[in-house]
C-alpha cells in the first residue's frame, strides 16, 4: 500500500487509530514512568540499592527456581506428550484433556492445598513442603500444560517420513527420536519455555505463601512492608530485564533453528509405539501429574470447604460479587481495546501497527507487579484522582489481559473475507461502519472467546487486585491469600475452590468444543 492511499484513508481510519493509540500509551507509559521514578533517587543512595548484597541473593533463587522449573516441567511434559501422541494406549484424548485442567489451578490455590494438606493437622501424613522445594513443586505442576499442549501439537505436527527414513538407514528407535524427531520439537519447547518463564518470573502468591522470596516477592515486601518505593521501583527493573532477557534468548534460538519442514503432507499418520509389558508403567506416569495437579487440589479444598463456618458464607458471596464487578468490565474493556489494533494489524499491515500489536502484547509479558508498581507510581503523580478506585483496578486488568483478547480477535479476524468490507466500502460506509456492519457479526465469537479469556484471568488474577483494589475491596484472590498467611486454611478453602471450580469449568470448555476462534 502506497503512502499516498494510506494518508488519504487516515480519516476513515481515525476511529480505530486513536483508540490504538491510547492503548498502547496505557501500556507503555506507566512502564517508562516506572523508570523515571527509579532514576529519582540520588548518586549515594543508588549505589547503595545497586551494591546491595540482597540483589545477587534475589538473582540466585530467581534464577534457580526459573531454571528448576523448566527442567521439571520438561521431565514431565515431553513423556506425556509422547504417550498420549504416539502410542498405542487407550484413553489418550481423555488423558489430554485431564492433564491439561491443572491450568484452572491458580499458583497461591496450589501453594495454599500444599501448606493445608501437609504438616501438623493436615489431610497427608507428610512434613509440610515450604521454600524452594514447595515453589519449585507447585509451579511445575501448575506450568507443565503449557508446555505439554505445544509438545503434543508439534509431536502431531510432524512428518511421519522423516522417521521413517531414518528407520529405513537401519537407525534404531532411540537414537531416531533425539536425532530427527526432537530436534523438530525445539519451536514448541522453546515457545513453552518463554510462556512458562514468564509465569514464573510473575508469580507472587506462591512464592510469598511458600516465603521463598524471589523478585516478585521483594519488591511486594519493599512496596508495602518497608516502604522503600524507590528500592521497589529499581527491583521491578531488575525483573523486567529478566523477562528482557527470556523473550531476548526465545527469539535468538527459534531464528537460529533451521529444520525440516513438519505437517502431514503425506496425509500419512506416524506408526504408533506397541508399549507391551510397559503399558501399566505408561498409565501409572500419566495419571501421576492428574492426582498431585488436580485430584489432590480439589479433594483438600473440598475436604476444607466442608469445615467452613457457615455464618461467613456472606463473605464468600461478597468475594465472588468483587471478583466480577472487577473481572466483567475488565474483560469487556480488554476486547474493546483488543478490536482496533487488531483491525489495524490485519487490514493494514505496516511497521506502526505492528508496533501497536506488540505493546499490546507487552502488558501481558510485563510481570503483573512491576506493571501494578507501574501503574500505582503513574497514577500517584499524573491520575491522582484515580488511585485507589475500583477504575484504575479495572483499567490495568484490561490492559494486562489485553493480550488474552488479542489473540482470538485477531485469529478471527483474519478468517473474515477483506472483499466484504470492500463491498460495504463501495457503497459509501466508512471504514468504522463497514466493520461494526460487515465485519464485527462474522467475528464476535473471537471477541467472545477473548473476553472470556481474560475474565478467567482477572478473577484468578492477585498481585494487580492486592496492590490496586479499593481500601477493604476483597476479591475471591485476595481472601484466598489473605486467610492462608494466617494459616486460616478452612476458611479460605470455599474463595480457594470456587476459583478452581470457576476456571476448571471454563477450560473444559474450551477443551469440549473444537472450535477455533
Amino acid at each position: 500500500m502506497t503512502s499516498a492511499r494510506r494518508l488519504h484513508q487516515l480519516p476513515g481510519l481515525l476511529p480505530f487509530l486513536v483508540p490504538a493509540l491510547l492503548t498502547g500509551g496505557g501500556v507503555a507509559l506507566p512502564l517508562l514512568y516506572l523508570a523515571l521514578r527509579a532514576l529519582e533517587a540520588d548518586p549515594e543512595t543508588l549505589r547503595d540499592i545497586l551494591l546491595r548484597p540482597k540483589n545477587l541473593e534475589l538473582v540466585k533463587n530467581t534464577l534457580s527456581l526459573l531454571f528448576g522449573v523448566l527442567l521439571f516441567t520438561t521431565l514431565i511434559a515431553l513423556p506425556l506428550a509422547f504417550l498420549t501422541t504416539r502410542t498405542d494406549l487407550k484413553g489418550k484424548r481423555l488423558f489430554s484433556i485431564l492433564l491439561t485442567l491443572p491450568l484452572a489451578i491458580p499458583g497461591y490455590v496450589g501453594a495454599y492445598v500444599i501448606l493445608s494438606a501437609t504438616g501438623p493437622g493436615g489431610v497427608l501424613p507428610l512434613p509440610r513442603l515450604e521454600g524452594y522445594w514447595g515453589a519449585l513443586l507447585v509451579l511445575s505442576l501448575i506450568t507443565y500444560p503449557y508446555l505439554f499442549l505445544g509438545l503434543r501439537a508439534a509431536f502431531l505436527g510432524l512428518d511421519p517420513s522423516l522417521e521413517e527414513a531414518a528407520r529405513t538407514l537401519g537407525v534404531g528407535p532411540l537414537r531416531t527420536f533425539f536425532q530427527v524427531v526432537f530436534p523438530q520439537l525445539l519451536p514448541a519447547l522453546l515457545s513453552g519455555y518463554l510462556v512458562v518463564g514468564l509465569h514464573v518470573l510473575g508469580d507472587f502468591g506462591t512464592v510469598s505463601l511458600l516465603r521463598y522470596e524471589t523478585f516478585s516477592y521483594a519488591i511486594y515486601l519493599q512496596y508495602s512492608t518497608a516502604f522503600d518505593r524507590v528500592y521497589a521501583a529499581w527491583l521491578a527493573l531488575f525483573l523486567l530485564l529478566f523477562t528482557g532477557g527470556l523473550l531476548l534468548l526465545e527469539g535468538t534460538f527459534l531464528r537460529r533453528l533451521s529444520l525440516a519442514r513438519t505437517g502431514k503432507g503425506s496425509g500419512k499418520k506416524a506408526r504408533s509405539v506397541r508399549l507391551g509389558r510397559f503399558t501399566p508403567w505408561a498409565y501409572l506416569l500419566l495419571l501421576l501429574p492428574i492426582l498431585l495437579a488436580l485430584v489432590l487440589p480439589l479433594y483438600a479444598l473440598f475436604h476444607l470447604a466442608s469445615r467452613f463456618p457457615r455464618e461467613h458464607l456472606t463473605g464468600l458471596w461478597e468475594a465472588l460479587s468483587h471478583s466480577a464487578m472487577a473481572a466483567i468490565p475488565a474483560s469487556f474493556l480488554a476486547v474493546g481495546m483488543a478490536l482496533p489494533i487488531a483491525y489495524l494489524a490485519v487490514r493494514y499491515p505496516s511497521p506502526a501497527s505492528r508496533f501497536l500489536e506488540r505493546l499490546g502484547y507487552l502488558g501481558y509479558t510485563v510481570p503483573p507487579l512491576a506493571f501494578a508498581l507501574a501503574w500505582i507510581f503513574f497514577s500517584l503523580k499524573s491520575l491522582p484522582f484515580l488511585y485507589g478506585t475500583l477504575p484504575l483496578l479495572i483499567l490495568v486488568l484490561a490492559f494486562h489481559f489485553l493480550a488474552e483478547g488479542l489473540g482470538p480477535v485477531r485469529g478471527a479476524l483474519y478468517q473474515v473475507p477483506r472483499r466484504l468490507e470492500e463491498a460495504a466500502r463501495t457503497l459509501g460506509d466508512t471504514p468504522a461502519r463497514a466493520f461494526f456492519r460487515v465485519t464485527f457479526p462474522l467475528l464476535w465469537r473471537g471477541a467472545v472467546a477473548g473476553g472470556a479469556l481474560a475474565f478467567i484471568g482477572a478473577v484468578k488474577e492477585l498481585p494487580i487486585t492486592l496492590l490496586l483494589a479499593p481500601m477493604g475491596y476483597s476479591t475471591l484472590s485476595t481472601r484466598v491469600f489473605g486467610y492462608t498467611q494466617e494459616a486460616m486454611f478452612a476458611e479460605a478453602a470455599p474463595f480457594a475452590l470456587a476459583i478452581a471450580l470457576l476456571s476448571a469449568a471454563f477450560v473444559g470448555v474450551l477443551l469440549w468444543s473444537e472450535r477455533r476462534f
